[in-house]
């Protein structure tokens, strides 16, 4: 009695031991899908892969979005981060890579991961975590399909107003050794995808629900018309004897088909009347070839350099000026950068002019909005593929600005903060609070408020404008000659002008973001520059 009364006061035998260190945290696990069948196929050549996958894409993503890394599993990896946001956009980043390794390789060599997050409380070790956050991330991961990721109820809650990306609800799911069930979401990157899976549902319904009825139609129209004659021939048939029928001469020759009566029908010359043709227009009119029947009724269309909506640009003849600011670290140290002559685009590029280049079959997606607002929810990647195909089609070196060329545009010759000065005025621009536009889902239609001494519009607020660089934390060792700074494999890359979501801060001439190379976000558009 007085041993147990020693532990419980602290005071002799074995001291109590301390709380396991927990915290709430967004958990991340994924794992290959098919791993033992592609360990099968190639052991050495599957490791080799997946081991350069967790140096090269793995690790770097978790780390740039502020995660950690915990352990990799031989097929599967677990991370934590302190946000939600950054643990779904990391795997977002994580899958967007993935298609792009995989575009070169046949289908049963691709390396697929399923991904899971969910936010719990957690214990945290050096080289491990535990808890029922963990164990509900892994059973997420083990319901995703391959090349997705599945979120939490928690996580969803989270982001749902911050990582703007399509959401598909999966309703609750019982997982095993969880006893609530789970709401499960399905994470799609782009935020078009879950509008398209549901106007496909909707024109499948839609259809079916046409073919009901004109099948009961059908059958309508078939009890009026069919059946009262059937009727009526019947009750004014005579009634034979069997033995009248075989004496019948009808009942032992064919039947002849009915003839039409004279005026029954009329002739093709009625029913097809040709204008007069004069004897001039005989003599004139050139013998046609017999058409072909297999040559199709209408030419397909083409798209030709007349035929395409081109960005109009404003050409600038450069010079030298002062770049960056004392504002932001990012924005450091300022210089002066030279400037060649090129051209930009007077707007940013239009959902009319993007979707020329989704029609081409060039770029991914067919933007949704009116074909006089800016394009938004447009990776770099996708960007480029646009410029890419403006210069093919056009034959003119269309390309994305350099960083130091769009701040050079963004200025239109000045040095303050904004292009009309160093203090903010409402109404120049299309930023949040900024203007008598209202905040919508789109931003207002280009060249809607005044444009810089340039003639440029929106060279700040609409949208975010991606531009060719490489994303560095600063200027230090930036070119001065205001080419674009980049390398071979950047994960990230700059963007600059703000949006219409955001505040008057983003707006300035030297403001500076950056993003994921290729993950699509709905502020994001871009505009061209020409080469002379």
């Amino acid at each position: 009695m007085a041993q147990i009364r020693d532990i419980k006061s602290g005071r002799g035998g074995e001291q109590p031991r301390e709380p396991m260190p927990r915290r709430l945290a967004a958990i991340v696990a994924g794992d290959i899908s098919g791993y033992s069948r592609l360990m099968q196929i190639d052991e050495e050549g599957t490791h080799k892969r997946v081991k350069r996958l967790e140096r090269e894409v793995i690790e770097p993503t978790i780390k740039e979005h502020h995660g950690r890394l915990v352990k990799t599993t031989g097929d599967g990896f677990i991370a934590i981060f302190d946000s939600p946001v950054e643990a779904v956009r990391a795997s977002i980043v994580i899958q967007q890579n993935l298609v792009g390794r995989n575009t070169s390789l046949p289908k049963h060599h691709w390396i697929e991961y399923r991904i899971g997050v969910n936010l719990g409380d957690v214990i945290i070790e050096t080289d491990d975590v535990y808890g029922d956050g963990v164990n509900i991330a892994t059973r997420l991961e083990g319901i995703a399909q391959a090349g997705e990721v599945y979120i939490s109820g928690g996580i969803y809650e989270q982001i749902k107003h911050k990582l703007v990306c399509g959401y598909e609800s999966l309703g609750d799911r019982k997982v095993k050794n969880i006893t609530d069930p789970v709401r499960v979401y399905r994470v799609l990157p782009d935020p078009a995808a879950l509008q398209q899976r549901r106007n496909r549902r909707e024109r499948l319904l839609l259809f079916l629900l046409g073919l009901a009825l004109l099948i009961i139609a059908g059958g309508a129209v078939w009890d009026l018309l069919w059946k009262p004659r059937k009727s009526v021939n019947q009750a004014s048939a005579p009634v034979s004897s069997p033995a009248e029928v075989a004496r019948s001469p009808v009942a032992k020759s064919p039947a002849a088909p009915p003839q039409p009566s004279p005026s029954a029908a009329p002739t093709q010359q009625q029913a097809t009347p040709r204008p007069e043709t004069s004897p001039a227009q005989k003599q004139a009119a050139p013998l046609a070839p017999p058409a072909s029947p297999a040559a199709p009724a209408t030419p397909p269309t083409t798209q030709t350099a007349a035929s395409i909506p081109e960005p109009e640009t404003i050409s600038l003849r450069g010079g030298s000026f002062t770049m960056g600011s004392n504002e932001d670290i990012s924005e450091k140290p300022v210089r002066q950068v030279m400037i060649k002559p090129f051209a930009m685009g007077k707007f940013p590029v239009s959902v009319k002019e993007w979707n020329a280049c989704a029609a081409a079959k060039a770029c991914g997606f067919t933007a949704a909005g009116k074909d006089d607002a800016p394009v938004t929810n447009v990776s770099w990647s996708d960007a480029k593929q646009y410029v890419a195909w403006l210069a093919r089609a056009t034959r003119k070196p269309y390309r994305l600005p350099s960083e130091a060329e769009w701040e050079y545009a963004a200025r239109g010759g000045t040095q303050t903060r904004y292009w009309w000065g160093d203090q903010f005025q409402p109404g120049m621009v299309n930023c949040k609070n900024c203007s008598d536009i209202p905040v919508s889902d789109q931003p207002a239609k280009v060249g809607s408020l005044k444009p810089n001494p340039f003639g440029l519009f929106d060279m700040g607020g609409s949208v975010d404008q991606w531009v060719e660089d490489c994303w560095h934390k600063n200027y230090q060792g930036a070119p001065a000659d205001g080419s674009a700074w980049t390398e071979n494999d950047c994960s990230s890359h700059v963007i600059r002008s703000g949006s219409w979501r955001k505040d008057s801060n983003y707006v300035r001439s030297s403001n500076r973001g950056s993003y994921d190379t290729n993950v699509r976000y709905p502020t994001h558009g871009f505009r061209v520059a020409l080469s002379p």
